[in-house]
């Protein structure tokens, strides 16, 4: 059974960084996407941003230039490091995953999700 578990998250001043983390169960060689979501309450889940297995990546343009995604695959682990933060920022943090070949920016485009990891901003 696919297992997602996110750390890392915390409370940051505007304009600076934070790396949240999400480990896997060990046994996704098979999951080909892995993304990144986020939810403030009252808000639907947005995507922040996605990566693929060869290493391509898709970026809301929210968090462009911002965010990068990487994969650690040696340890089971998605990356998302977050500079220049903003208060808007502000929102819990869901990693997801899905076989698909094909990433998409939407929650229903992936089937695993973990249970999320808070990121405050504050100005």
């Amino acid at each position: 059974q696919v297992q997602l578990e996110e750390s890392g998250g915390g409370s940051v001043q505007a304009g600076g960084s934070l790396r949240v983390s999400c480990v896997d169960s060990g046994y996704t060689y098979w999951l080909n996407c892995m993304a990144w979501f986020r939810q403030t309450p009252g808000k639907e889940r947005e995507a922040v941003a996605a990566r693929n297995y060869d290493g391509g990546t898709i970026y809301a343009d929210s968090v462009k230039g911002r965010f990068t995604i990487s994969k650690d695959k040696a340890k089971n682990t998605l990356y998302l490091q977050m500079n220049t933060l903003k208060p808007e920022d502000t929102a819990m943090y869901y990693c997801a995953a899905d076989s698909r070949h094909i990433c998409g920016m939407k929650d229903y485009d992936y089937n695993w999700w973990g249970q999320g990891t808070q990121v405050t901003v504050s100005s």
